[in-house]
């Protein structure tokens, strides 16, 4: 595997984790830190899932070549 498309696997992980990291935080599930302006704000519910598809569309775009 060459050294682009690995830094293109672990980007498009990095997109999915951190888009259930704000799903978590939007939701309220997730409260860390105490002090952030993310917690229970259903806009980052929204902003985490659409985060997380676009990494998963890339892992599956970068499997299928």
């Amino acid at each position: 595997m060459s050294p682009l498309r690995l830094a293109l696997h672990v980007l498009a992980a990095l997109l999915i984790l951190i888009g259930f990291i704000w799903m978590g935080q939007g939701s309220g599930h997730f409260p860390y830190p105490a002090s952030s302006f993310m917690i229970d704000q259903s806009p980052w519910i929204l902003y985490g899932a659409v985060l997380a598809v676009a990494g998963v569309v890339g892992l599956v775009l970068l499997r299928r070549r």
